[in-house]
């Protein structure tokens, strides 16, 4: 493979994880409802995500992904609705830590490459973990693409052409580092770049056997990072 001029990192589930746990998410959001529990954190792992409509907003994914799992755990849909508001109050964006190895892998990568972060979420949502963290002066820029940005969701080839034009490299000689294959994997290849897949191992994630197409390197965690660039 050709050598790498810059490297672009996810944030969720890549360079940070969430310090609030999807149990402490999931109570939090059932009590303030009222509703009566109808499903687990991990049957919302299962939902094929890829498979939703386009959202117009995160509240508006929140509330496909909770008539999904409705619909597959045979309860009424009508609770999404209340579900997605309950989940918008509860889940603070700035409640990140970095992912194990993740700050060291940042600060190796910063040292040889050009560095921009492309991540789904609105800037609302994800850059106040890029404060939290305090990061923002490591990237040329941040691309916040999905619902209410304007910019289409990963694995659309937008955003990760935004971030190469940020960059100003050729997509053959940059990397993208993500922990899904789905939108990461994917959306890399799709864009002609290089992928590096470090996925999470969260119990109820589905992770392909023989992805396609294959990521350019599999990792099993950000502390291997450095053995690839």
């Amino acid at each position: 493979m050709p050598e790498l001029d810059a490297v672009v990192f996810d944030l969720d589930s890549t360079l940070c994880v969430s310090t609030q746990s999807d149990a402490e998410i999931h109570e939090a959001i059932f009590e303030r409802t009222g509703i009566s529990k109808f499903f687990e954190p991990a049957d919302l792992h299962a939902v094929d995500w890829s498979a939703l409509p386009e959202p117009d907003s995160e509240r508006e994914h929140y509330e496909y992904m909770y008539r999904a799992v409705a619909k597959e755990v045979g309860a009424d849909p009508d609770h999404a609705p209340a579900l997605a508001d309950a989940t918008v109050e509860v889940i603070d964006p700035s409640a990140v830590a970095f992912r194990e190895g993740a700050a060291d892998a940042l600060a190796y990568a910063r040292d040889r490459c050009d560095l921009t972060l492309l991540t789904n979420g609105s800037e609302d949502s994800q850059l106040p973990k890029v404060d939290r963290l305090g990061v923002g002066d490591c990237f040329e820029t941040v691309v916040c693409c999905g619902p209410g940005t304007g910019i289409e969701s990963k694995p659309h080839p937008e955003p990760f052409e935004r971030a190469l034009d940020a960059l100003g490299t050729a997509p053959e000689r940059t990397a993208y580092v993500g922990d899904r294959h789905d939108g990461d994997v994917v959306g890399a290849h799709v864009a002609g770049m290089q992928s590096v897949w470090v996925p999470t191992g969260v119990p109820g994630e589905d992770y392909p056997e023989d992805p396609d197409p294959a990521p350019t390197h599999r990792l099993d965690s950000m502390t291997e990072l450095p053995s690839v660039l």
